[in-house]
């Protein structure tokens, strides 16, 4: 035992972390189990099976899955003591591992073999009796190249406990610590999951009617293949046009991923499509042309455009977001696939084939597809739903670097030469500028370069499309940017041009205004975990769920609203009783904003309206009852929540203050902390208790409980006067006035929030910002280690979870009347 503790102790400092050296007694019944959950550089979950006198341990990245088409990828890490079992604290700064461990579940396992066979043949099969896992588990070793830290997946074996990833995530649902639960014996199992009914919809489908345009779900460029392969399907990545088909009744059109109906231009293959009698549907694919040796090719592609001869064109689908009269965008990739591939094998035409899963290992994969010449290899999690914008659940990997540009201009042929000499080439950055990514002079046949000069001639402008001096020399002909060139090249300049480009082809599928640079994201970045999930209640029905809200995060409609599912019993404390505003964003972050202090309600289940006599000349104010009014107004666009510092029931006199403390241009994140800090302190000298919530933007918030014995007025001139005693004492670091021109460098303290009728972002809402913060409650021992008011958004929201409103814990207990601390101040309401 020694010996097999030997790796763990030499990695950690007993002195200064309070995880245990070495002891635990071997449970006398049945082996032990616990699964941790660690928030250290990454939030992670370590599973730990009691063998042979240690707990033989696995980091999980993502957690356990009752889904098992969910191939859970487990990095064996060094066997830990039987002690751990039980521990639960914060592992300190710079010491390994560092940060917050909980014990996520904990119970006991059953080996269904000879355990220490087993587990020396790397096919460990056992049933778990726990609080939260149940039921059969396999962990599977891959196969290794002389990895320190062995790679194994973590599998659920089909039983009666099996749930879909669509409508169960455990991790998700039941974040909290078990430690203070009994442990649960074998015998205690929870009811499985009812078995599904005969002919039933797959998880996820629902009925719908086929919609009259659709836009297809795009991939992230990534610089390496994902560390857990099992959860990915991988394809061969076309040299062709993405191409939709629509079919319903009979009728068949093919759409470009621009939303260009380019069924004329297709007619074999309408026509194949038409033979095949497919039923309704979206059907997703490339159309290719092969060459001589089988592999796709573009420049052939383009020849049967251009002769107008489209016979050879092959057809590749490899996904159905709808299908024979079920949206199936909610429905597992897997699943998806199936149900296109079952479909594709009935009706049968050569011309239209299915893409098949290339493979399992994407390093080989990638090193097989550029052997042979081909463009790369794209990977799609198993899992994935089907959402109609770019996605971290769709990536590609290319052979080389091959991209898009915008032809802005050309040069005059040198020699013996005709047409033209080279393209000149641009992209748009984010400013929507075009910049000069350099010239292309190779690829070109006698027929291409007569063929670009016919086009590019009508184009000819006097005006450059760079910005000024972008490129130099004077013989250029500027055209107008509206052709869209593919070109391949060894790498890019640090000057930001393209080295040795070859010209590919035109790009007639995509718009110039859409070319930018093409940067592959690093792997680990790029296919993280997105917004927890929420479960939904069956009664919620999410329409236009795929809509992208905001563009920096790539969050939609339906991120959004199962977030609120996930955080919506915390969220109600904060709504409960208090007027609110519904901050609707119809055009998503960066549009219009509409706030909705007064709304019919026919259509807001859980919303409920307050006394008309609360606010006599306007109609009533709203009420969010339950979780189902969060989720209905999220259905209607709502992204934030306001309230008001006064509830319903006694509505003329405010239970608290808000301080929003609001940096001016220049003050950086340490400059706000040290302010909420000497509010804090000052909010205590006058004997009032404090409590802190992040805002979701850039500052923070201050809320002060107190009981209702005062006005509005009273308390919104206590509170300006305690803003200005704060600004008179500390005049460098505070602003009472709100103008920007005031607050540079300085913080304002906007006190205007205790005004009658003023709102606040209430805690757990999100925030209408890029990136979608959200606004969390936490506790004053917590400020110096935060990083932003952003820190948590919709996305990451996961890593808090555990705390919910503990931070906020004695916050009713600790409201006090004003009486003193205007005495104190020398305040007179």
């Amino acid at each position: 035992m020694s010996d097999a503790l030997k790796a763990y102790r030499s990695k950690r400092n007993f002195a200064i972390t309070a995880e245990p050296a070495e002891g635990g007694t071997p449970s006398p019944e049945a082996r032990a189990f616990v699964i941790q959950k660690h928030w250290a550089s990454r939030l992670h979950y370590d599973f730990r099976l009691e063998l042979d006198g240690t707990m033989k341990s696995w980091a999980v990245p993502k957690g356990p899955s009752y889904d098992p088409h969910d191939k859970r990828m487990a990095v064996q890490v060094e066997d830990h003591p039987l002690a751990y079992n039980s521990f639960e604290g914060t592992i300190p700064e710079k010491q390994y591992g560092a940060g917050k461990v909980i014990i996520w579940d904990k119970g006991t396992w059953e080996p269904l073999d000879d355990p220490a066979k087993a587990y020396a043949a790397g096919n460990l099969k056992f049933t778990l009796y726990g609080h939260k896992m149940r039921g059969n588990w396999v962990l599977v070793r891959m196969k290794g190249k002389g990895e320190k830290q062995a790679p194994w997946l973590l599998i659920k074996e089909k039983d009666n406990y099996v749930r879909p990833a669509t409508e169960f995530s455990v991790v998700d649902e039941m974040p909290d610590s078990v430690k203070d639960l009994q442990l649960p014996k074998a015998n205690q199992a929870p009811a499985p999951a009812k078995p599904k009914k005969k002919g039933a919809l797959p998880a996820g489908a629902v009925k719908a009617t086929l919609p009259a345009t659709f836009s297809p779900e795009l991939a992230t460029l990534v610089d390496a293949p994902p560390a857990n392969p099992a959860d990915w399907i991988f394809e061969l990545k076309f040299d062709g046009y993405r191409m939709l088909a629509r079919v319903e009744a009979g009728a068949v059109k093919l759409i470009t991923r621009n939303d260009n109906d380019w069924t004329h231009k297709l007619a074999p293959l309408h026509a194949a499509l038409v033979n095949m009698t497919l039923p309704d549907g979206w059907y997703d694919g490339e159309i290719v042309v092969h060459d001589k040796h089988g592999k796709p090719d573009f420049g052939l592609l383009q020849q049967a455009f251009d002769g107008a001869n489209t016979a050879d064109i092959v057809y590749f689908l490899f996904d159905a977001p709808y299908l024979d009269g079920m949206d199936l965008r909610d429905v597992p990739l897997e699943t998806r696939r199936a149900m296109l591939e079952q479909v594709l094998k009935k009706a049968g035409n050569d011309q239209v084939r299915f893409s098949a899963e290339f493979g399992h290992d994407p390093a080989e994969l990638m090193v097989a597809a550029c052997k042979l010449g081909l463009e790369g290899v794209i990977g799609k999690k198993r899992a994935a739903r089907y959402v109609s914008r770019r996605s971290r659940e769709w990536i590609k990997l290319k052979c080389g670097q091959r991209q898009e540009f915008v032809i802005a201009g050309y040069t005059d042929p040198q020699g013996a030469r005709s047409g033209i000499g080279a393209l000149l080439l641009g992209t748009y950055d984010k400013d929507g500028v075009l910049q000069y990514a350099g010239n292309v002079g190779s690829g070109f046949n006698h027929a291409t370069l007569h063929d670009l000069k016919e086009q590019l001639t009508p184009l000819e402008t006097d005006v450059s499309p760079f910005p000024p001096r972008a490129v130099a020399g004077r013989k250029h002909h500027w055209v107008k940017p509206v052709l869209v060139a593919e070109v391949s090249f060894a790498e890019w300049t640090s000057a930001g041009s393209v080295r040795h480009p070859v010209f590919q082809g035109l790009r007639l599928d995509k718009l110039a205004k859409g070319i930018t640079r093409d940067v592959p994201q690093h792997v680990e970045d790029a296919v993280e975990p997105g917004a927890p999930a929420g479960k939904l209640p069956s009664n919620v029905k999410v329409t236009h769920g795929e809509r992208v809200i905001d563009a920096d995060s790539g969050a939609t409609k339906l991120d959004l609203i199962r977030y609120y599912a996930l955080v919506g019993e915390l969220t109600m404390e904060h709504l409960k009783g208090r007027p609110v505003s519904l901050v609707r964003a119809p055009a998503g972050v960066g549009g219009e904003l509409f706030f909705q202090k007064h709304a019919e309600i026919g259509k807001l289940p859980g919303i409920k309206q307050m006394k008309a006599a609360l606010d006599p000349d306007h109609p009533p104010m709203l009420e969010v009852a339950s979780v189902q009014g969060i989720l209905s107004a999220a259905q209607w666009n709502v992204i934030e929540f306001h309230t008001q510092n006064a509830t319903g029931r006694a509505y003329e006199k405010p239970n608290r203050m808000v301080f929003d403390l609001d940096p001016g241009e220049g003050v950086d994140w340490k400059t706000i902390q040290q302010a909420a800090e000497l509010m804090h302190a000052f909010l205590d000298e006058l004997g009032l208790a404090a409590f802190l919530k992040t805002s979701g933007g850039k500052g923070l918030h201050v809320v002060v409980p107190i009981k209702g014995t005062l006005g509005w007025d009273a308390v919104k001139d206590f509170s300006q006067a305690l803003v200005q005693h704060m600004a008179i004492t500390l005049p460098d670091r505070f602003s009472v006035k709100s103008g920007p021109k005031n607050r540079i460098g300085k913080i304002y303290i906007d006190y205007l929030r205790n005004g009658r009728g003023s709102t606040t972002a209430c805690a757990w809402s999100a925030r209408s910002r890029p990136g979608l913060g959200i606004s969390v409650p936490v506790a004053w021992d917590e400020l110096a280690g935060l990083k932003a008011g952003d820190q948590w958004t919709i996305r990451n929201v996961q890593t808090r979870l555990d705390q919910g409103n503990a931070p906020w814990a004695g916050y009713t207990s600790a409201a006090k009347t004003l009486t003193a601390a205007m005495k104190q101040l020398g305040f007179k309401p």
